[in-house]
């Protein structure tokens, strides 16, 4: 079989072999009767909707509920995997479920158009969109996209590339409907492609070189990078209702167990990443194994290290989030939104109420020490 060994930092130590024992001791984590939960033997059920279907960009939450953090808080929650069709802040929004995951450009779109939603943890605290070409294309930053026919997904994943086109004055280029996959790059039919680093990007580097017979390298592909370029936007955030925040003492309760419960998931996800790639086979995804960890991986690094505590919402970030989604148009001329949010749009009362939680008992919320692994892609991401 086919390897290519792609090195994804300093190899972090030996993961845990702890998180996947089921007994990491809620007592220990802030977790059980001591923070309202579980006392009496009855659970709180909870729907947490995704924003896609069941893979690692979601470990944390399979790992909290795989090793019993929520339900030592009390709560039974079920996790609600995503689909082409689902719009998670909008299924929020009509009270089908409790909580969603959702990106803030795409949520802050729903809430103009009347959504009452909160973003009451901010997971990810940096971007994952990529635009990719051919290391021998010239495309090194957005201003070489002049001219040229690039791929984007729509849906509201267009914004960062598009606040990356307008900032750079790149004219001329023509936008090209790209499908969740990386078969128009790799077939030469556009120059650059939409990619996130967990996927898309994995996908380029378990495919076959028909040159070589062997992987495609790093080497063979130039990346513009939005965290770089300054265009990134927030995207994964836990989302709750705002009317239930604001009339309902329980749902707030809940909201903060979900967040600290979730919290612990994540932190397992960072020590031990091949745990996470497990949890979510084991609830079903069916993407190979090394994508997987590969996906798990590159998770890490976009909570990790946190600046403030994993989930706290960084109001710089949030302000140049709607600043851009204020100022950018796609190709079609619109804005994500055309009016600033309402102030009731993020707190982080919940947040740091299960930040301080799990400070009192010692947990490492930060992350300061943090580094990546190596993973080894096979073809196909077998």
């Amino acid at each position: 079989m086919k390897r290519n060994r792609i090195v994804a930092g300093a190899a972090a130590a030996a993961a845990t072999a702890l998180v996947l024992a089921g007994c990491s001791g809620g007592g220990d984590t802030g977790g059980g009767d001591a923070d309202g939960g579980g006392g009496d033997g009855e659970l709180t059920p909870v729907t947490l909707q995704l924003q896609w279907l069941t893979q690692a960009q979601f470990g944390g939450y399979y790992l909290a509920e795989a090793n019993g953090y929520w339900e030592d808080l009390g709560l039974d929650v079920e996790i609600v995997p995503g689909a082409v069709d689902i719009v998670p802040q909008d299924v929020l929004a009509a009270g089908d479920v409790d909580f969603a995951i959702a990106w803030v450009p795409k949520a802050l779109a729903s809430i103009e158009a009347g959504a009452g939603i909160t973003n009451i943890a901010q997971i990810f605290e940096r971007s994952a969109t990529l635009q990719v070409a051919w290391a021998d294309s010239g495309i090194e930053g957005p201003e070489d996209l002049s001219g040229k026919q690039v791929g984007s997904w729509g849906f509201g994943n267009e914004w960062e590339l598009f606040a990356g086109l307008t900032e750079a004055d790149a004219t001329g280029y023509t936008i090209v409907q790209q499908n969740f996959d990386m078969n128009a790059l790799l077939n030469r039919e556009i120059d650059a492609a939409q990619a996130m680093t967990y996927n898309e990007y994995a996908q380029l580097l378990e495919a076959v070189n028909p040159e070589t017979g062997e992987l495609y390298q790093p080497e063979d592909f130039s990346v513009i990078d939005w965290n770089e370029v300054g265009t990134a936007m927030l995207q994964d955030a836990i989302w709750a209702n705002t009317q239930r925040l604001e009339d309902d003492e329980q749902y707030r309760e809940t909201a903060v167990k979900l967040i600290q419960g979730a919290i612990l998931g994540w932190i397992d996800q960072r020590d031990d990443p091949q745990a996470a790639a497990d949890a979510v086979t084991a609830a079903g995804s069916t993407l190979g194994t090394s994508h997987q960890l590969w996906m798990a991986n590159e998770i890490n690094k976009l909570i990790w290290p946190s600046t403030n505590g994993i989930g706290h919402i960084n109001e710089d970030q949030w302000d140049a989030t709607v600043e851009m989604a204020l100022a950018t148009k796609n190709q079609d001329g619109a804005q994500v939104i055309t009016t600033d949010p309402p102030d009731s749009a993020y707190t982080n009362e919940y947040v740091d109420e299960a930040i301080a939680n799990l400070e009192a008992d010692g947990v490492d919320l930060k992350g300061e020490s943090y580094e990546p692994i190596e993973v080894t892609l096979n073809e196909g991401g077998n």
